[in-house]
């Protein structure tokens, strides 16, 4: 039986409290960290937790605990997983993994040196729309994929980055391109690879009490001559999100459509129905996930622990993804188009360059300590809707 801590009991740590009482056969969660007490005890009493409360994590240090859920806004990341870490605990980091790469090196030799696991939140990947696209795209029936799409759509009310960690580079480390699109970026990275060169613009166009992005578009060229886009937003109404990849083939997404074209004698297309049909066919076959979301995520890591199974998303995983979006950051700051792999010695590789190098859109100059109302809402999924059409 593993014994659990969850260090920050904001709105995201419930995700994380109701999968580890999935596997309740497993693992227990023995304590609960968070700067307010009264936060933490109230998520102890809604989940009935026999957990103990604390305001500072270094008091769980010398507790033996076997697994931490890092729940904290993004610049505590770095040191409280090195610190678990160092401690014998395994992590499970939310996204972003860190305010820089320099950081993400710190913690992935950290796990290494202590032997540990160290899994980082993107649980997107965990649901059945995302993993059966993957798996289609992996089976190369749609052919070389010419054109990649991920559209990450959100919209936040002014008032969201009134909580006093959010819109500020030092805190939250960036805005919608790192908080919002970090999950898209994984994706991505996961189903296409990584490109070679990076072109991207950003603006702040709808909160002036934030320093961040709002909305940023990035230009994306992979090194077998293949284009891609990324939008990030909190701006759009709706929240749609979706990924789309055109191949020579077929043309795939999420949420799932696919369509097929073969060539008329002038050029012109027709649809491949027959080709459709067997994509389709492989699709249905797919077998479902037996855990989504956050569960699926801490199934997967507590199976590495348990058995030494491998872990989806490790730490390279997570640094891959942040190292893409410091490009799109170092490219809208910039005007240049930026290569990847990013150096030790770029100014986009430590905490310190990226606040020295990064546009202060708005001065943020108020701030509160915390919402009366906590809830999340979240965009649409990557399921097909009612109507059939494409999110």
């Amino acid at each position: 039986m593993l014994t659990v801590a969850i260090i920050g009991t904001g709105a995201i740590s419930s995700s994380h409290i109701e999968g580890y009482l999935r596997f309740k056969d497993r693992c227990r969660i023995a304590a609960l960290c968070d700067l307010y007490p009264e936060k933490a005890q109230a998520k102890k009493e809604q989940y009935g937790l026999d957990a103990k409360v604390v305001t500072d994590y270094k008091e769980l240090l010398r507790d033996g605990i076997d697994l931490v859920s890092v729940c904290m806004p993004p610049y505590y990341h770095a040191p409280v997983t090195v610190d678990c870490l160092n401690a014998g605990s395994h992590v499970l980091v939310e996204k972003p993994m860190a305010a820089s790469l320099q950081e993400c090196d710190e913690m992935i030799e950290a796990a290494r040196r202590n032997g540990k696991v160290l899994s980082v939140v993107a649980q997107n990947r965990f649901r059945n729309p995302i993993m059966k696209l993957k798996n289609v795209l992996d089976s190369g029936m749609a052919g070389k994929i010419l054109h990649a799409q991920a559209d990450s759509f959100w919209w936040r009310g002014h008032s969201y980055y009134d909580l006093w960690w959010r819109g500020t580079w030092e805190k939250e480390g960036g805005g919608c391109t790192l908080n919002h699109a970090v999950h898209h970026v994984d994706a991505l990275l996961w189903m296409r690879g990584r490109p070679s060169h990076v072109h991207a613009f950003m603006s702040n166009v709808a909160h002036d009490n934030a320093e961040v992005e709002d909305l940023s578009i990035a230009m994306l060229r992979y090194p077998d001559g293949g284009l891609g886009q990324l939008t990030s937003s909190v701006v759009h109404h709706g929240e749609e999100q979706q990924f789309i990849f055109q191949g020579q083939r077929a043309r795939l997404s999420a949420p799932w459509r696919v369509t097929a074209s073969e060539s008329l004698p002038n050029g012109f297309p027709r649809r491949n129905e027959e080709l459709e049909r067997e994509i389709q066919r492989y699709c249905d076959e797919l077998p479902d996930l037996p855990y989504e979301g956050h569960t699926g995520q801490i199934d997967n890591v507590l199976n590495a622990i348990e058995t030494g199974a491998p872990l989806l998303i490790d730490g390279v995983s997570g640094r891959s993804t942040l190292e893409l979006i410091m490009g799109i950051y170092k490219s809208a700051s910039t005007g240049e188009t930026v290569e990847l792999p990013l150096s030790k010695d770029d100014p986009f590789y430590t905490v310190e360059g990226v606040r020295r190098s990064v546009p202060r859109f708005y001065e943020k100059s108020g701030h509160v300590d915390n919402f009366a109302d906590s809830s999340i809402t979240t965009g649409s999924d990557y399921e097909e809707k009612k109507s059939g059409t494409e999110a």
